[in-house]
């Protein structure tokens, strides 16, 4: 292996998951380079070579789909975020003072405060002594024998059934069942996960099976989260774009649905819809019309439909309301009710923010009995989701009812992070809109703004020369300038020819008012200096 390659082979594994060198540079993984070890030719000796072992596994015979997968909200930017971080903690002298993480949806991180009924609940099951604690309201205590009942030796550190604790599933069953207005689940189409990207890959599991040399597609929207890209790459599958109107709020339009379908005709056998409501990175929330004209293409074009719903909590903005995908299927009555649909929820996102206890389900219906059996089976070899995690998702499909001790202080602190998560949406959106060559449509709900930019025809060509996209450079700069870390628009697809960027809106107020200021202090200076 010549130096050059070994080189090269070293910066990729050290640095990251694309390997095709155009991307590479345009993700900005050539700038961030720049902070690592670096090694020249006169340390890799002819003798160093010979004596180090040979690796069984190297880059040249790694699994491809690996190479070839992305995940751009934990990409190069976060990397150097990281590199930044360590640097300030040895009193590396920078124009800022802390690095402000706006990259990713990890609420707790950003200060939010637990959920004071969740937490209690989980140190009972952890320490089943403290049950005899009068510090612990007894419906807590009631909820925590319930959930350690389920589990065998009545300790959360055994293995339970695989799709989860039984208890558990049917209180997730209760709660859709509420949730829907009294239209029925049974729990035996409840799969409990550790957190909903592991239920939504169990899923896109199923459909990896080549047809007439084709392989499987899934229509997914753009912008997109990255999960679904960098699990479609993984499995070797089709990512089949649809572009939603940034012009209509992010509205979702039929006939762009059926010119993507119609497209990947060419290269896939097109097999599933992924819908994103309330929206990641673009906040809208659907309208029940705009759901029931989904479910119908879908239909027409035989299309197993994946329902990301784990913001259906989060709703801003007046006028809008969650719907579920599986209520207003029903509602439509045959043949849509008919339809296969998974629609999943985590404990991540909502009020709860509980990203690292990892809860979450997968509601699963008319799956064909043989193929669910499949399912089951595929999941048993990862053994149980995490058992914390089932007991956090307990605590949010059963939470205190009125009357009951722990009720008006877990009420009061739901409305209180959704009060506070609200003022931020709008927060974002007036700033962003007041910046000069922004427009950012509002917040309506989840956890993000995807405002888009102008960037003077000089910083693109300041782009180009540093081998990045242009948005990538901009949020570089940012980064480097300010210490706040953003995703940019391209890690999510964009309209070409359009910038956007991703923020969280859950730094607390003052933080958020901090960070945005800086934001606009950056901006005006970038601008000044590419003008």
């Amino acid at each position: 292996m010549s130096t050059m390659r070994l080189l090269s082979t070293n910066l990729i594994c050290r640095r990251g998951l694309k390997v095709r060198g155009s991307i590479i540079a345009s993700l900005g993984w050539e700038k961030s380079a720049v902070h690592c070890t670096t090694t020249t030719a006169s340390t890799v000796s002819t003798r160093a070579m010979a004596t180090e072992p040979q690796k069984c596994l190297t880059m040249d015979d790694l699994n491809p789909n690996i190479k070839v997968m992305e995940y751009a909200v934990r990409g190069p930017l976060v990397t150097r975020a990281g590199d930044i971080e360590k640097e300030l903690q040895k009193g590396v002298k920078k124009p800022f003072n802390e690095v402000i993480k706006a990259n990713i949806g990890d609420c707790h991180a950003m200060g939010q405060v637990p959920i004071t009924f969740i937490r209690e609940i989980l140190a009972l099951v952890t320490l089943p002594k403290l049950l005899d604690d009068p510090r612990f309201n007894e419906d807590c205590k009631k909820r925590a024998r319930i959930i350690l009942e389920g589990c065998r030796g009545g300790s959360v550190g055994s293995y339970t059934d695989s799709p989860g604790i039984e208890i558990i599933r049917k209180h997730v069953a209760e709660y859709i069942t509420k949730r829907d207005g009294g239209i029925p689940c049974d729990f035996q189409n409840v799969i409990i996960s550790a957190g909903a990207s592991d239920a939504i890959k169990n899923i896109l599991k199923l459909l990896i099976c080549d047809k007439n040399g084709k392989k499987p597609g899934v229509m997914i929207p753009i912008p997109q989260y990255p999960l679904y890209s960098a699990s479609l790459a993984e499995f070797n599958m089709e990512q089949v774009g649809y572009y939603l109107d940034e012009s209509r709020g992010w509205g979702l339009d039929s006939a762009e649905l059926q010119r993507s379908y119609d497209e990947s005709k060419k290269t896939c056998n097109t097999r599933a819809l992924v819908v994103i409501n309330p929206g990641n990175p673009t906040g809208q929330v659907l309208s029940k019309e705009n759901i029931q004209e989904i479910i119908k293409f879908a239909h027409k074009n035989k299309l197993f439909i994946l329902a990301d719903e784990v913001y259906q909590d989060n709703v801003y903005a007046q006028g809008s309301k969650f719907h579920s995908f599986k209520k207003v299927l029903i509602e439509m009555g045959e043949p849509y009710s008919k339809m296969e649909l998974a629609s999943f929820m985590s404990c991540s996102k909502g009020y709860m923010g509980e990203c690292g206890l990892r809860g979450g389900y997968a509601e699963v219906i008319n799956m064909c009995p043989q193929v669910k059996a499949m399912y089951m089976k595929a999941i048993s070899a990862m053994l149980c989701p995490t058992v914390l995690g089932q007991a956090t998702l307990d605590c949010v499909v059963n939470p205190p009812q009125k009357g009951e001790p722990s009720y008006e202080t877990f009420m009061k602190e739901k409305a209180a992070v959704l009060d506070s998560l609200k003022v931020r949406a709008k927060m974002v959106e007036d700033t962003f809109n007041s910046m000069e060559g922004f427009s950012c449509n509002p917040v309506q709900g989840a956890m993000y703004a995807f405002p888009q930019f102008k960037l003077p025809p000089k910083a693109i060509e300041a782009a180009k020369k540093a081998n990045q996209a242009p948005d990538v450079f901009f949020a570089f700069n940012l980064l480097e300038s300010t210490g706040i870390c953003i995703v940019p628009g391209s890690g999510f697809g964009q309209q070409p020819g359009t910038y956007h960027f991703r923020t969280t809106i859950l730094p607390q107020p003052e933080k958020l008012k901090e960070m945005l200021q800086k934001f606009g202090d950056f901006h005006k200076s970038f601008l000044q200096k590419y003008k």
